[in-house]
């Protein structure tokens, strides 16, 4: 089941997009501000996220600009009673899968929420050996890891780490898990330190600005943000 983000501060137009979705079978979830978005999002996995432009705490341009750095992958529809074509053409420079303006259809947004899904399933490919969407490509049968085009030297731990992140993507691997899971070259368990060390190394190895792919849960562990292998 594909579950969707509705951020819109209009209680009643909140609630009346969360039953039209459910009842087409998503499962939606409502936020009505920036900082109840932004806290969905570090605990929840979201497949859609649907967007107000005006928001009682902030800008949706600049949440968006926010949450595109840190789950790149996840498709946005702007929602917005701005009509101006600048607004528009601001949407999508921002990386938005679609732009529509207030009073809207309900039928086709509906159609334009499916379109959108599909896309961001077919944007990013997973299979049980690799992961790739455009940017970061992992073969985790021949141990090859390529960013950019960059071959990068990646260690067995991280393969291990890796694999089992984007195996588990969207759900917290806790720490606790990655430890017992990891362990080095002489068959020696790593502590917590080393697993810090080790994480922050493999994200400096795989991500860049505008392509970040794992997300740290404070107190608990790690999340994988691209697709799931």
């Amino acid at each position: 089941m594909k579950k969707i983000l509705v951020v819109e501060d209009d209680l009643a137009l909140s609630a009346g997009l969360c039953f039209e979705l459910d009842t087409c079978g998503y499962l939606t979830v409502a936020a009505y501000n920036c900082q109840k978005t932004q806290q969905l999002l570090k605990s929840e996995h979201f497949d859609l996220m649907i967007l107000d432009v005006n928001l009682p705490d902030g800008n949706g341009f600049n949440l968006c600009r926010e949450v595109k750095a840190i789950i790149p992958n996840l498709p946005v529809i702007f929602l917005t009673a701005n009509d101006l074509e600048r607004d528009e053409l601001k949407g999508f420079e921002l990386g938005a899968e679609d732009y529509i303006t207030k009073p809207f259809n309900i039928q086709i947004l509906k159609r334009r929420v499916e379109v959108a899904l599909r896309r961001g399933t077919s944007t990013s490919k997973a299979t049980a050996d690799c992961y790739d969407d455009g940017f970061l490509h992992l073969d985790f049968s021949a141990l090859t890891a390529i960013r950019n085009g960059e071959k990068l030297a990646i260690t067995p731990n991280e393969y291990k780490m890796l694999r089992l992140l984007t195996s588990n993507a969207g759900n917290i691997v806790t720490r606790q898990i990655l430890l017992e899971k990891l362990w080095d070259c002489d068959g020696n368990y790593i502590d917590d330190h080393t697993l810090t060390v080790t994480m922050n190394r493999l994200r400096a190895k795989i991500e860049e600005a505008g392509h970040s792919y794992i997300q740290t849960v404070r107190g608990m562990g790690y999340v994988w943000t691209g697709a799931k292998v």
